[in-house]
């Protein structure tokens, strides 16, 4: 009865919250917002941003939230949420705004940009999931009569992040420490299904676009309905060289691993989890007999928003101060799909990863991911990871949401995410070092000018990824 009576209240204050937003200044909504809510637990949305058709891009350079020498939390989703809602907002024509080809441009694994055919809004030929071994992602049959399907991704770039690299590509230059991306970079990654792995009822909850397919890697396309899963989106602000990773997902993709029950479960099929449950691991272990998880079809997300628990459900002593993170997370959350409209509400934001730069200069930023080095992704405490330190997508980094080979060996020690992979060194060679390598597409695009195929540099990527894997897995 106590818990129902908190729930009552808490829709009353959010409710009173949601209108106070859309009827007063805005010096006024945040004064009431911090009265009604704690800090650090705050509805974080700005009411410019709604409708969203009209959402405006987020400030990220100098006069933004990140020019200062003392940053919050709170700042970091919002800009994640503000960028997300800024991406897909509608162009003149309709379509997101990440699909229109003068704002941002859809590029390969080696940067290279796509010619995107009349008729259709992107090319989709790529299948590998991020991580080692080429592992393909499935869904699951028996979310539509049987009808399952590969997971298709693609990579965009706005002209900002795109002319940089190809000016320092063509210029000669070798990537050094003090080169950095500049602020208002950003770099994409969009994981789609073709729509028959989606039932028609429940097609209308995904946005989709029109797509030229290919199943054989590049040699026969068909023009073919595309649903959209999940999206990573990394940009360069202020005083952050080394990208905010903020990821989002659709709501009926899997469940989340309950870490006290020590399972993964869900009463109805998922697009990646069939109906049941799973214990332990297996769900999220690429089997590359069967091209599956182990079990099939039982994917799941292992922590929450990333935000690492243990078996008791407690959060773990991170270098990220919980609940405050997880807590900003959730309340961003529910505050934007209350305010949406559109078929965007239903995806939601799972969380960002960064690092704290509070204090330093443009400088010492770089030198401190190059110092770094793969140590960049640690979570410990005192750690400079920030965020959701077990960051990912259930959609993307499927079978590297851990490196681990048992739930057991998971702890603060090994916890995984964007930096475990993303990093200074270059996998072409850890001798060399800079914050431009942290773009897996830039170096991609540095070797291929350099004279290596396309072959070349995936065999190398995935030397790298085989080298971190012995890194971080406990034997």
């Amino acid at each position: 009865m106590k818990r129902n009576a908190t729930l009552v209240l808490s829709a009353i204050v959010f409710m009173l919250l949601l209108v106070y937003c859309n009827s007063n200044s805005e010096k006024d909504k945040a004064t009431y917002i911090n009265a009604v809510l704690a800090p650090d637990s705050l509805c974080l949305v700005q009411p410019s941003w709604f409708p969203h058709t009209q959402t405006p891009p987020p400030m990220e350079g100098i006069g933004s939230p990140f020019d200062t020498s003392s940053t919050t939390n709170q700042i970091f989703h919002q800009w994640s949420l503000n960028k997300f809602l800024y991406l897909t907002k509608p162009d003149a024509g309709g379509a997101p705004l990440f699909l229109n080809q003068q704002l941002v441009k859809q590029v390969t694994t080696q940067m290279n940009p796509v010619n995107i055919p009349p008729g259709t809004q992107l090319v989709l030929q790529d299948i590998a999931q991020a991580g080692f071994a080429g592992a393909v992602l499935r869904t699951n049959p028996s979310y539509n009569n049987g009808n399952g399907d590969t997971v298709f991704y693609s990579i965009h770039m706005n002209p900002i992040m795109f002319n940089y690299a190809d000016s320092i590509v063509k210029a000669g230059v070798s990537p050094a420490n003090e080169l950095t991306f500049p602020v208002g970079s950003f770099e994409m990654k969009v994981s789609w299904v073709p729509a028959r792995a989606i039932p028609a009822a429940k097609l209308p909850m995904y946005y989709t676009a029109t797509a030229s397919l290919s199943r054989d890697g590049g040699k026969t396309f068909t023009k073919t309905t595309m649903a959209l899963l999940g999206m990573h989106i990394v940009g360069v602000v202020q005083n952050h060289p080394e990208f905010i990773w903020a990821t989002f997902e659709h709501s009926d993709l899997a469940p989340n691993y309950n870490w006290k029950a020590n399972t993964a479960s869900t009463t109805a099929d998922k697009v990646l989890f069939k109906t049941g449950s799973v214990s332990g691991i297996g769900g999220i272990v690429y089997d590359t007999t069967t091209k599956l998880g182990q079990p099939p079809y039982q994917v799941f997300d292992l922590f929450q928003y990333g935000v690492p628990v243990d078996s008791t459900g407690n959060y773990m002593t991170t270098s990220q101060q919980e609940p405050i993170n997880f807590n900003n997370v959730q309340g961003i959350n529910q505050c934007v799909q209350a305010q949406l409209q559109d078929v965007w509400k239903n995806y939601f934001y799972n969380g960002s990863l960064w690092l704290n730069m509070d204090g330093t200069t443009p400088q010492q930023q770089a030198k401190i991911i190059d110092s770094l080095k793969q140590n960049i992704s640690n979570g410990t405490q005192g750690s400079f990871a920030r965020g959701s330190i077990n960051c990912a997508n259930v959609t993307m980094e499927t079978f590297t949401q851990t490196f681990q080979t048992s739930i057991s060996k998971v702890n603060v020690t090994t916890l995984a995410n964007c930096f475990s992979c993303h990093h200074a060194p270059s996998f072409a060679g850890a001798q060399n070092t800079s914050p431009l390598y942290l773009s897996h597409v830039f170096q991609g695009y540095l070797l291929e000018k350099q004279g290596n195929t396309v072959q070349q540099v995936e065999a190398q990527k995935l030397n790298e990824e085989r080298l971190t894997l012995k890194r971080l897995r406990v034997q």
